[in-house]
């Protein structure tokens, strides 16, 4: 009898190996997937996720395309308009106060792009850099400036400097004009910028930031371009429709706009109109304040008909108001 020891490994260590070769590939093919599935500025498909209650037109980047009329109809709101319509719908955490602006006394309202910077490590650095490469994204300049380069009209620039002042200075003149001329409107910073005096001389650029310093910009990363980011107290998703003034800054949800410009053009058409029949002592103050007659309502009909301004409201939306309205 042969009691010689083979050299033949027996089928369950041949499995074995085989399973555990199996499973290392695996792995490392799964490692490989989620660092090259990993992008700096978010896919279309998945701006698309974030905001698919929106039902209208879109972008090639993904984001709700917010008609223009709307945009401009909201720019006659006030902060608490919106702050109410946005508060009965659920959306309690949209609103962050305590701004530097730029320019006082103006408005701002556009399509959100956002940006989230972080604050420097060398190896995520790194990283961010060869991602931003692969992207096809700017290898000139500072890699500030990539938010910037995808802006386009109407847009407003929304980034999460994470409130560095010194030595967070996103932009600067330069950029500023760059940022207007892309997109005629201004920026949202959680953060800071440098030049205000140059700035306030650009016609029609404004800025709402946590601080402004003479420095340049220094140890920052950005690490996410059109992903959701945090401003203070408020989740920002790109393609949000911003509000700013004097008060605060408001961010709407792109599905709702157009509902929210709705309501308030109405309510800011009757109180215009209320005023006029004031003015002509027609009726008693209790009726034009109060529930409205089918004499006035019929008025207003014909009043709405000869309006000036561009509205969102139409004909049905005004009777569906006037049918519910009870003064």
């Amino acid at each position: 009898m042969n009691y010689a020891h083979t050299t033949e490994p027996t089928v369950d260590l041949k499995n074995y190996v085989l399973m555990r070769h199996f499973m290392t590939v695996a792995l490392a093919l799964g490692v490989y997937s989620l660092v090259h599935a990993q992008h700096l500025g978010s896919t279309p498909d998945y701006v698309k996720t974030l905001t698919s209650r929106w039902q209208g037109e879109r972008f090639a980047d993904g984001r709700p395309k917010v008609s223009d009329v709307a945009i401009e109809s909201l720019r006659q709101c006030t902060l608490e308009q919106i702050w109410g319509y946005l508060n009965n719908r659920g959306y309690h955490n949209q609103v962050e106060k305590d701004w530097i602006i730029l320019k006082p006394g103006e408005v701002l309202a556009g399509r959100v792009v956002t940006a989230q910077f972080m604050p420097m490590r060398p190896d995520l650095d790194s990283i961010v850099r060869a991602q931003g490469k692969a992207e096809g994204r700017s290898q000139k300049g500072g890699i500030n400036i990539w938010p910037i380069d995808i802006l386009t009209k109407g847009d407003v620039y929304v980034a999460d400097g994470f409130g560095k002042v010194k030595d967070g200075t996103l932009i600067g003149s330069s950029l500023g004009n760059s940022i207007y001329a892309k997109t005629g409107n201004g920026v949202v910073f959680y953060g800071s910028i440098r030049d205000m005096q140059e700035l306030k001389e650009t016609k029609g650029f404004n800025a709402w930031v946590k601080g402004h310093d003479p420095s340049y910009i220094k140890d920052m990363i950005p690490t996410s371009i059109n992903a959701p980011i945090r401003i203070g107290q408020v989740t920002v998703l790109p393609g949000d429709v911003v509000f700013a003034n004097d008060y605060g800054v408001v961010f709407i949800p792109a599905h709702l706009v157009d509902d929210l410009v709705r309501d308030s053009e109405y309510v800011r058409l009757r109180d215009e109109f209320e005023r006029y029949l004031l003015q002509q002592n027609k009726y008693p103050s209790g009726e034009i304040h109060g529930e409205w007659s089918d004499k006035i309502k019929n008025e207003f009909r014909e009043w709405v008909k000869k309006y000036p301004k561009k509205l969102m409201l139409s004909p049905n939306d005004i009777e569906t108001y006037l049918q519910k309205d009870h003064g």
